[in-house]
């Protein structure tokens, strides 16, 4: 077991403070730091979290056996997508997801996004994350939780480890070992609990309600006054929003197509976006009418391209032609990789 030490001055104040306690201090205080037979980083695990409350030894135990990788620093004139490699693939692994805030500086993020935005920048193998999610509200922590544990098993990056205060993200991290400084045991990822299922309502809404989404699309902030939409809470609360608008075509008949999509940023990483996305047009199927969407967005258009619910129309992954009037952002501007599908639903 290995004891930590601290030496003060003990002066006046310090004796006056503990007197009313009959507290006997000598100026030197010990720690005890809980017995943890760290497992070791052989390529054999991806995730590990040390958690337990505060004051009981985790981030002494986290430098101790897998050091402390460094936070990076930022610039107050550059966008964080200009300070990042690979920055789309980092940001889906955080559920950054949100192109305007891609193009903002870090000084004036919030709290919830500088979190995401100094892990996708310093998540790799043998890293290490201390106080993690401890300046968030608990709905990001789980939302990035997921999207993080997601990312590092798919790019089977190796020998992570955070330390935490917080119990509530071990089930959405599902680490593959978690020691626990109260109890001083170690458990292995298959006594973990499940991720806590996400039952999301989509409703019909007023176009009104646009104006708490309209900042977080990376297209125009209008919509069109033609739009029908829908809301998504989770529990009550609003987190996303989507509509359509109908498709003139001289030949295809009966048809819409998506106008605008939106999660907010702290809900984005759990996958609600394109299982939104995918609610909608299952709804115009079975109403009889055909659904399209066409988006820049490459995490929506990679996995349309992976999905059995949605196929690529012959204009997908094309960089020309898209002058739509609507989509004004975009118009004549031939270097934009668009993805266009039609929803088929299971068939």
């Amino acid at each position: 077991m290995s004891i930590l030490s601290v030496t003060v001055d003990v002066d006046d104040a310090l004796l006056e403070a503990c007197k009313p306690f009959d507290y006997s201090f000598t100026g030197t205080r010990e720690f005890k730091l809980p017995d943890f037979e760290a497992p070791i980083r052989d390529n054999s695990w991806n995730i590990g979290l040390i958690v337990g409350p505060s004051g009981s030894g985790k981030s002494q135990l986290l430098k101790k056996h897998y050091g402390i990788t460094e936070e990076p620093s930022w610039r107050d004139d550059k966008a964080i997508v200009s300070e990042m490699e690979n920055p789309t693939e980092k940001f889906g692994a955080v559920g950054l997801n949100s192109i305007p805030t891609w193009c903002t500086p870090y000084r004036v993020l919030s709290n919830g996004e500088q979190f995401r935005v100094r892990i996708a920048r310093m998540l790799d193998s043998n890293t290490t994350f201390d106080e993690f999610t401890s300046v968030v509200d608990r709905t990001v922590a789980k939302s990035c939780c997921h999207a993080i544990q997601r990312y590092i098993r798919q790019k089977d990056i190796k020998g992570v480890v955070f330390a935490s205060c917080h119990r509530d993200i071990i089930e959405w991290l599902q680490p593959d070992w978690t020691y626990d400084t109260l109890t001083q045991a170690t458990l292995a990822r298959g006594c973990l609990q499940r991720r806590p299922e996400i039952i999301v309502n989509v409703d019909p809404c007023e176009r009104s309600l646009w104006r708490i989404f309209s900042n977080h699309h990376y297209l125009s902030h209008e919509i069109s006054k033609a739009a029908k939409c829908w809301l998504a809470t989770w529990n009550n609360i609003p987190i996303g929003f989507t509509s359509c608008l109908p498709l003139p075509s001289g030949t295809v008949k009966n048809a819409w197509r998506e106008h605008r999509t939106v999660v907010l940023p702290d809900y984005q990483g759990l996958g609600i976006g394109v299982r939104l996305s995918d609610t909608i047009g299952q709804y115009h199927l079975e109403i009889g009418k055909k659904y399209y969407s066409k988006t820049a967005h490459p995490r929506m258009g990679f996995y349309r391209n992976n999905s059995k619910l949605w196929r690529a129309t012959k204009h997908n992954m094309k960089t020309k032609g898209y002058t739509n009037a609507n989509m004004s952002s975009w118009k004549n501007r031939d270097n934009i990789l668009m993805y266009s599908h039609e929803y088929i639903g299971n068939v």
